[in-house]
């Protein structure tokens, strides 16, 4: 079996991957934040945690990927999945997070719309798989079980009592990889003590997340126990746009009114039809910077460094600094220290799971590093402000091949734009031209403009604004190939 072939005689039978692309963006501040959450993000240097997760659910036996995502992320997540050399079959936007079970049931709405018999392969898009082999043949061994009408979900052989993650309990002791089980029982997450037990009995697997299914199947089990959010799936996806490559359901619609649920309160703990497939495959949620440290490659003190991090007198601990950011610990032990764009975590390693406190603490405070990034996305690349003061500030501006921002203009500022890489086009006035390396223009106060990047490459720009309001309200576009021109 290669990495990127399902095992078996089902290695044929279609398999959609359905990704869920939510999240909060707290467990794993600063560097994960509510604009930029971990699944976006890379703790290797190498693809991202989405860009992972869609790679492991392709290949011979895959068909293209459903994505979930907020409205707000859909350029990030699109571009990540495109970046990686994938394409989305589609991304439904959610204009409001109401937990996976409303998600995975407009998302099964939309399959079933299309096509009968799509078997849905539910994927958190932020957790870690190492032994992706493994994953794969979990994946073969469910099929006939789905084949049957089941609900299956895959349950990972616990290696310590972890209190962070919810149980699956059967009534029969087996071997991750052994067959597909009953379900007895889902737990929540239990105490220290419990969750001894629980790794002592052999009876119990943690719950990851992830779920196998035909979409008729789910939606039958979601009439059953939660026909309220079937109903309201269902008039969402009926009453939907398509827009390219983005789907947005039709969410305040005239079905009955719901609440968020996840889709294990919904259906799984419910329903007397669901299996799970014992499997060892190195999987983590990665739900705190304690999983981080005991994941990473950690020197003879027990360290585990990235960036320009020293570690003096030090053990046991997670350093982390970002970009040009020197951090030196003296004389600590079982700490983590993440300093990344502009905000700096100093916690015990024993509190790493708090850290969603931290980020309460500062939003209350109006910190807006709680939620933000200096970097910021738009659907055409990002910009990241590097100086600023009351009437001037500098942008780093980058500009995806073939991407072009809108149309506007400013009343209150004007704009130099200096070329670092790549080529330029520009409008402004009447007057379109090609501005390449070290070459700049200005652009007055009122005067219409637009940047394209026509190149095959990124285009990187320095961009110097003076004047007497910077805020970036002070725009009036007039033409837009995203849509944005309505919004002002």
């Amino acid at each position: 079996m290669s990495d990127k072939t399902l095992a078996g005689d089902q290695a044929h039978t279609p398999i959609r991957p359905v990704i869920l692309c939510g999240g909060s963006g707290t467990r794993l501040w600063p560097l994960s934040r509510a604009q930029f959450p971990k699944q976006l993000a890379s703790f290797d240097g190498g693809p991202s945690l989405l860009q992972n997760t869609v790679a492991r659910a392709s290949g011979t036996g895959f068909a293209a990927p459903l994505l979930i995502t907020a409205e707000e992320q859909r350029f990030l997540v699109r571009d990540q999945v495109e970046d990686g050399g994938a394409a989305a079959e589609r991304i439904i936007l959610e204009a409001q997070g109401r937990n996976t079970a409303p998600a995975l049931a407009v998302a099964a709405h939309w399959l079933a719309s299309r096509a009968a018999g799509e078997v849905m392969l539910v994927l958190p898009s932020d957790h870690v798989i190492d032994d992706e082999r493994a994953f794969r043949a979990a994946i073969a061994q469910a099929l006939p079980e789905v084949a049957r009408g089941k609900i299956v979900t895959f349950g990972v052989r616990p290696t310590s009592p972890h209190t962070g993650y919810g149980y699956i309990r059967v009534d029969e002791t087996a071997a991750a990889g052994d067959r597909a089980i009953d379900v007895a029982e889902f737990v929540e997450k239990p105490s220290y003590d419990k969750a001894e037990a629980y790794l002592r009995s052999g009876n119990y697997f943690w719950n990851a997340g992830i779920f196998l299914f035909r979409a008729e199947d789910f939606l039958a089990e979601l009439e059953a126990h939660e026909p309220g959010i079937a109903a309201w799936a269902q008039a969402a996806v009926e009453g939907g746009t398509e827009d390219g490559s983005f789907f947005r359901p039709l969410e305040d619609n005239d079905a009955a009114a719901i609440s968020p649920i996840s889709v294990d309160y919904a259906v799984m703990e419910r329903s007397r039809n669901v299996a799970v497939v014992p499997v060892d495959m190195g999987w983590s949620d990665l739900g705190s910077w304690n999983e981080i440290w005991s994941r990473a490659e950690r020197d003879g003190q027990g360290n585990a460094l990235q960036g320009n991090a020293l570690a003096v007198d030090t053990s046991n601990s997670l350093v982390i600094a970002g970009g040009e950011t020197t951090v030196a610990t003296l004389g600590l032990h079982d700490v983590v220290v993440v300093a990344v764009d502009g905000a700096v975590l100093v916690s015990s390693r024993d509190r790493a799971q708090d850290v969603g406190s931290v980020v309460k603490a500062l939003k209350e405070a109006g910190d807006p590093n709680a939620d933000l990034t200096s970097v910021v996305h738009r659907p055409w690349g990002s910009y990241q402000t590097t100086d600023r003061d009351a009437r001037f500030q500098t942008k780093r501006i980058i500009v995806r091949p073939g991407a072009k921002l809108s149309s506007q203009l400013h009343h209150h500022r004007s704009e130099h734009w200096v070329v670092v890489t790549g080529t330029a086009e520009v409008t402004v006035g009447e007057k379109t031209f090609l501005l390449h390396e070290n070459e700049s223009t200005y652009i007055s106060a009122g005067t219409v403009h637009r940047l394209a990047n026509p190149g095959k490459v990124p285009l990187h720009l320095v961009e110097v604004q003076c004047g007497t309001y910077l805020g970036e309200d002070d725009i009036v576009r007039f033409d837009d190939v995203y849509g944005r021109a309505e919004k002002g």
